[in-house]
């Protein structure tokens, strides 16, 4: 019994050598909350300025788009030093920007929903809503089971989504590409595409909350945050696309 005792004890420990970061997730969460509600706030004000017709509105969408991504990488590399004091202010500005670019996305998906239901004024609402709801319901079922999740199944889901991503990131530059030739191959293929992102980005959301301790000492949550952030504004992009795809003819013959 000691040396069985002794073996369990000696297994325990060695798992939780390999979490740098146990409580990592727990610091992260809220401020992936924070980021929604700020991302939501400037798809608001997006939508609101695409609205009203101003011609402000695509310039703003142009350095937008550049300024997050320049604004990702410099936020990203100050939160891995875990220089939270800095990075925090620049985390709140990109989720804020995101929330802009996101404007013309979600008023598509309105516009698009409420036409193929026009009984229910507000179906095209419902529809972000529901993109929304199902983001979420994801996250807290991926929180449960990915954390718990051995070390064999999540480096095997971890291998095949980073094989998904890179497939599906092949695919949409293809696409883009194609669809200079080829008329209408965006539009024929963007149920398939949407349909592979939203499992795959399920798949990721599970992936996190197994990678996260693994990857974040406790000082890099704001790091942590960021990249659980993005995988859920990418899972509500590609449900968003699935409901735009289904509501509009996505399935071509």
């Amino acid at each position: 019994m000691p040396a069985s005792s002794n073996f369990q004890n000696a297994i325990r420990e060695a798992q939780s050598s390999a979490l740098v970061g146990p409580n990592v997730v727990k610091k992260a969460l809220p401020y992936v909350g924070g980021g929604m509600v700020l991302t939501a706030g400037g798809a608001l004000g997006g939508m609101a300025l695409l609205a009203s017709g101003s011609a402000l509105y695509m310039p703003l969408f142009l350095v937008a788009a550049i300024g997050n991504l320049v604004l990702f990488f410099v936020a990203q590399n100050i939160a891995m030093k875990g220089d939270n004091g800095t990075a925090l202010p620049l985390l709140s500005l990109y989720s804020l920007i995101s929330g802009f670019t996101l404007s013309g996305l979600v008023s598509y998906a309105i516009q698009v929903v409420g036409a193929a239901n026009p009984a229910n004024p507000y179906a095209g609402v419902g529809a972000v809503g529901i993109a929304a709801l199902a983001t979420g319901v994801t996250f807290v079922i991926a929180s449960f089971f990915g954390s718990r999740m051995s070390d064999s199944v999540g480096q095997a889901l971890s291998a095949v989504v980073g094989i998904g991503l890179v497939g599906l990131l092949i695919a949409m530059v293809g696409i883009a590409i194609g669809g200079f030739f080829i008329p209408g191959l965006y539009q024929s293929t963007n149920l398939l595409i949407s349909g592979f992102g939203t499992v795959l980005f399920v798949g990721m959301a599970f992936v996190d909350f197994y990678t996260m301790p693994r990857t974040y000492r406790d000082d890099q949550y704001l790091a942590g945050a960021l990249s659980m952030y993005l995988t859920f504004i990418n899972l509500f992009i590609f449900v968003l696309r699935l409901i735009i795809a289904l509501n509009s003819g996505g399935r071509r013959d």
